[in-house]
């Protein structure tokens, strides 16, 4: 796929993926190859990571709309070489974290699915895309354990900040 057309997305923004009616993929073992390296991509390429997640709910039984948005995920890489994590010396040294939950997004188990990413100044330290293991029965109780989630993370890094003797002077700043 070195000469295909470019996506501007990574996942198509209106139909979730679920379990279809489509028939199987011809090359299973294919799909998971291609899979495991789209996830090993996602430590360089963050801006992928929910698409590579979704598609990876799939590895067992993959079907050709599966296929499809794993092709999808493989255009949009083409289109966007240039984009990597970048860290670059900042003289902000704030802690600040972003995070959402998406309230029963999966369509098959009605699971929702949450992430957040956590920057030291202008850089990108960590980040995560998953879905949750309890059912919700509103999009409160859904934000609740996806704020709870990066406050744990947060500590867990501010206290590695200061094993290397980095510390951070102010507070953690949590974004929903």
């Amino acid at each position: 796929m070195s000469s295909c057309k470019p996506s501007i997305t990574p996942v198509d923004t209106t139909p979730k993926l679920g379990a279809s009616v489509s028939s199987p993929v011809s090359n299973s073992s294919l799909y998971r190859s291609l899979d495991g390296a789209l996830q090993y991509l996602t430590f360089s390429r963050p801006d992928i990571t929910y698409a590579v997640q979704q598609v990876c709910l799939f590895m067992h039984d993959p079907r050709e709309v599966h296929m499809e948005a794993l092709k999808r995920i493989i255009r949009y890489n083409q289109g966007t070489l240039n984009f990597n994590l970048h860290l670059s010396p900042s003289s902000v040294t704030s802690l600040f974290a972003y995070t959402d939950a998406d309230w029963g997004g999966c369509p098959d188990t009605r699971r929702s699915t949450f992430g957040y990413y956590v920057f030291l100044g202008d850089n990108l330290i960590s980040g995560l895309a998953k879905r949750q293991t309890t059912l919700f029965r509103s999009s409160v109780e859904a934000e609740y354990p996806a704020v709870a989630n990066v406050v744990s993370e947060t500590f867990w890094l501010r206290n590695l900040l200061l094993e290397l003797l980095c510390t951070v002077p102010t507070a953690t700043f949590i974004l929903l």
